[in-house]
């Protein structure tokens, strides 16, 4: 029989990612990265009025670009992301109100 190993991977603390600010309760729905990526596009604006379905920004990853729609209707608030910025899953991108 061969010796059987233990392999432990160490996964980073949540604390090591990047604070993102939270919303205060009632604030909003917040819009979070289904992966992570970079953000190629923001679409949505500041106070923009969008329905279920609209399209908020352009998520690039792994050389694809996923569109992050919007899960309901609302009103765009804190916008937390630009044309650039690396996210991970979770990370909130935006809040509707």
């Amino acid at each position: 029989g061969g010796d059987i190993s233990q392999l432990t991977a160490a996964v980073p603390a949540a604390s090591s990612a990047p604070v993102q600010a939270a919303a205060p309760a009632g604030a909003g729905t917040p819009v979070t990265a289904p992966l992570a990526g970079n953000i190629w596009k923001v679409i949505a604006t500041e106070g923009q009025t969008v329905a279920e379905g609209d399209v908020l920004l352009i998520l690039e990853a792994m050389k694809m670009e996923t569109e992050i729609r919007a899960a309901q209707a609302g009103t765009v608030r804190g916008i937390a992301v630009k044309s650039g910025d690396a996210v991970s899953v979770g990370d909130t991108l935006m809040t509707l109100a």
